[in-house]
């Protein structure tokens, strides 16, 4: 199913899901039947009868999917199955894509890292071209290491705290930004996997620095992607 979504909007659903099984050759007998089993398996019973160019976005999404499965396919292929939805939309064509899952094998092609951590069970990652990581995302958050990341809300100047973190040499990477009140927020990635908290609470004793919130964060597939593909151009 493309990113675009092509669909004939000058069709019914109904109608418009008959024809494409009947073009991917299915019989009559076996096209009416497997028609009706898509439109209860993506609930489109609602709209079955109206014209494809007048459905939301969310449904459209639908109607996409259910033309993709009608000739039971044993692979199937999204590009970007969620791009433009609303978060309700997201929630229940996400739901499909994981039932889909379960009988299929589903490749999604997609850019939306938050949405692929929690639809897919293997992820492969693609760098100018080429795969650079193949795992799940468990074995790719292990291939981190103890490189856990720590949120930190202090009430100090900023040019102070940035001071701070880069005198510390355990700390590879940190940000600051403003945060609620006088508070900064700060992020710390710290060089060899050595937990900060411990030296970060000395820090805000020693100094007198109000420490409103200290939390260690699991890694994002986000950071595993930015990590990944630096150490392939390194």
């Amino acid at each position: 199913m493309a990113e675009n979504n092509p669909l004939h909007e000058d069709m019914r659903v109904r109608e418009y899901l008959k024809f494409r099984a009947r073009l991917k050759g299915l019989d009559k007998p076996t096209s009416r039947e497997r028609v009706e089993d898509v439109i209860a398996q993506f609930d489109l019973a609602q709209v079955h009868g109206r014209m494809i160019g007048e459905l939301s976005k969310g449904f459209r999404q639908r109607v996409g999917l259910a033309d993709a499965l009608v000739h039971e396919p044993e692979l199937l292929i999204l590009d970007e199955p969620t791009i433009g939805l609303d978060p309700h939309q997201i929630r229940t064509v996400r739901q499909h894509i994981k039932e889909l899952g379960k009988k299929h094998t589903v490749l999604i092609s997609s850019h939306i890292l938050p949405e692929v951590e929690v639809t897919c069970s293997r992820l492969l990652i693609f760098h100018e071209g080429t795969v650079v990581a193949n795992d799940t995302p468990r074995g790719l958050e292990q291939s981190l290491g103890g490189r856990h990341r720590i949120t930190v809300e202090l009430q100090a100047p900023q040019e102070a705290l940035h001071e701070a973190w880069e005198e510390m040499a355990e700390i590879e990477h940190h940000r600051v930004l403003p945060a609620e009140g006088d508070f900064s927020r700060c992020a710390l990635t710290p060089r060899d996997g050595e937990d900060l908290r411990p030296r970060v609470s000395a820090l805000a004793r020693a100094r007198g620095w109000p420490l409103r919130e200290l939390t260690r964060e699991r890694h994002t597939l986000e950071d595993i992607f930015v990590h990944i593909t630096r150490e392939d151009e390194d």
